[in-house]
């Protein structure tokens, strides 16, 4: 696995257009969610991305800085293509995640807003629930936060 971190001024066309095509196979095609893929917070955010041997983009998010959208930085749009879940590469592609927001903004907390239904697996990365639930487009959400000091 090849795993790369850009602006999104530093994707190429090719990568901005599989980034998003991931994204839509599985937001909207596989959980059935139509929504607005392209809500412009893409030009705000750090790419995270992993290719499989063969160059396809598999795992992807999207990390916000502090104060982008919550006073700490946060993560979103995470995402593993459905060949590659259970196999390791969505525990490596957030480790990743963390580890790249450590260099970027320091050891501070970090937001997400899970699926309720992934709550156990971001449990198992040192995030916990706020209790704060939400629906969003249709799914079951919950706000989850990892403290700082965490390996």
């Amino acid at each position: 696995m090849i795993w790369t971190l850009k602006t999104f001024n530093e994707l190429t066309i090719d990568e901005f257009h599989d980034i998003v095509q991931l994204r839509i196979n599985i937001f909207v095609v596989e959980q059935n969610c139509p929504y607005g893929e392209l809500d412009g917070k893409d030009r705000k955010a750090y790419h995270f991305f992993g290719r499989d041997h063969e160059g396809r983009i598999i795992a992807y998010t999207r990390i916000f800085g502090p104060g982008d959208y919550y006073e700490q930085p946060a993560i979103g749009r995470v995402v593993v293509d459905s060949e590659h879940r259970g196999d390791g590469t969505g525990n490596a592609l957030m480790k990743g995640t963390i580890e790249n927001m450590r260099k970027l903004f320091g050891d501070l907390e970090i937001k997400i807003g899970a699926q309720k239904y992934l709550v156990e697996f971001y449990g198992k990365l040192g995030f916990r629930s706020t209790g704060e639930e939400y629906m969003e487009d249709g799914i079951p959400h919950v706000y989850m936060i990892r403290p700082p000091g965490l390996l």
